[in-house]
């Protein structure tokens, strides 16, 4: 049998453990070395740059990390390529993928001029679209199209996007029905192979950015 003494002693020693463990979870674009902590395989899957074992996911290299807390993904990105991530304020190119009636989820793969290593999820929610009321996010964006958006937010790890600019929006728009590049035309989108008629929130320069 334990004495009091040193049944509490146990439970002290374990909850210094726990804060150690919670303080040496890494978090976006900090600096790591080999061995260093970045999760569990419970909360993230281990990618590019990681390593796991006995369930830990560590730091294989020298580099900055890379949480990608939608889709739950790790990564370190060598340190002489220099992790680009986004934060709040950077101005970010991505392809829209799942869609909802009030959001939609980004797979951002630049941010500002410089492109990424590798892919971060983003999402766009109605209310941050427009200045104006929007109905439905049909109206703004659909799957495969490429927008430019600004982050607003890093809520819980993450990157909640704006398009509330005209410099901001769907730089690409393709046909929901047959794949085909749309053509603008005043507030509505033309494809020019089938002649469906779509629309959607553009930037100024729609068709003008390389991606």
């Amino acid at each position: 049998m334990y004495s009091f003494s040193e049944r509490l002693n146990s439970l002290m020693l374990n909850q210094r453990e726990n804060a150690m463990t919670q303080k040496s979870e890494q978090r976006n674009g900090n600096l790591v070395l080999p061995g260093d902590r970045l999760g569990v395989i419970e909360e993230f899957i281990p990618d590019s740059g990681t390593y796991v074992r006995d369930g830990v996911i560590y730091s294989k290299i020298i580099g900055r990390t890379l949480m990608d807390m939608l889709n739950r993904r790790v990564s370190v990105y060598p340190l002489n390529e220099g992790a680009i991530v986004p934060k709040v304020g950077s101005v970010v190119v991505g392809q829209v993928g799942n869609a909802q009636s009030d959001n939609v989820l980004v797979r951002i793969s630049r941010v500002g001029k410089k492109q990424m290593s590798g892919f971060f999820g983003g999402i766009l929610h109605i209310s941050d679209v427009s200045d104006r009321y929007i109905d439905s996010m049909n109206e703004v964006c659909k799957p495969g199209d490429i927008i430019r958006a600004k982050v607003i937010s890093e809520k819980n790890q993450i990157c909640h996007l704006s398009t509330a600019d005209r410099k901001l929006g769907v730089l690409y728009g393709f046909c929901s029905l047959c794949g085909n590049l749309l053509e603008q035309v005043k507030h509505e989108m033309r494809c020019t192979k089938c002649g469906n008629m779509e629309r959607r929130k553009t930037s100024v320069d729609y068709g003008k950015e390389k991606v």
